[in-house]
């Protein structure tokens, strides 16, 4: 499979600030080759960049309700609600495929509860805690329309940085212009 990070869509386009369309049992078969897509890229973010666990469809363009996670597995979590969080907030550096160059200090929920269905259509209930939790917050706010950018503590709360390989970064540019 032929990989290029270009493939994720950059803060701007306007897919990343739509409200994403629940997924219906019979697209499954027909999405399969995009979670396949989507999980590839999300290996070779993590190669250039150091970082990258996880992605929402609207990033690959696809205005769908569905997330790709990759922990220490491949994970579809289709049509993903958070239906229970906090109380307690916790404040990080964020970071975003379709803004990889920025970082954004943020306020997220140190736990939360997310139901989602996988692509065999069996419903879970997940309560994760930490980094976790906050991976899933900013993936389905990806599917409501908001970026993290959005979220900022305030108007100085952002960071640059650099791929964690700048030579492997330029060579995938110039192979894939």
């Amino acid at each position: 499979m032929n990989i290029s990070l270009d493939e994720i869509r950059k803060i701007g386009d306007p897919v990343l600030y739509r409200v994403a369309e629940a997924v219906e049992r019979e697209e499954i078969p027909s999405l399969q080759p995009v979670f396949d897509r989507m999980h590839a890229l999300i290996l070779e973010f993590r190669r250039v960049w150091g970082a990258g666990r996880a992605m929402a469809a609207p990033q690959t363009g696809v205005s769908k309700r569905f997330i790709c996670l990759n922990i220490d597995r491949p994970l579809v979590l289709i049509n993903p609600e958070i239906t229970d969080a906090g109380p307690e907030m916790m404040e990080m550096w964020d970071d975003c495929m379709s803004f990889p160059n920025l970082l954004v200090k943020l306020r997220r929920y140190r736990t939360c509860t997310i139901r989602f269905l996988d692509p065999e259509w069996k419903q879970h209930e997940w309560k994760p805690e930490g980094d976790l939790s906050e991976l899933l917050q900013h993936e389905t706010d990806h599917l409501d329309g908001i970026l993290a950018t959005m979220r900022a503590v305030d108007k100085h709360s952002f960071r640059r940085r650099e791929p964690l390989n700048t030579q492997t970064h330029e060579k995938l540019e110039t192979k894939n212009s």
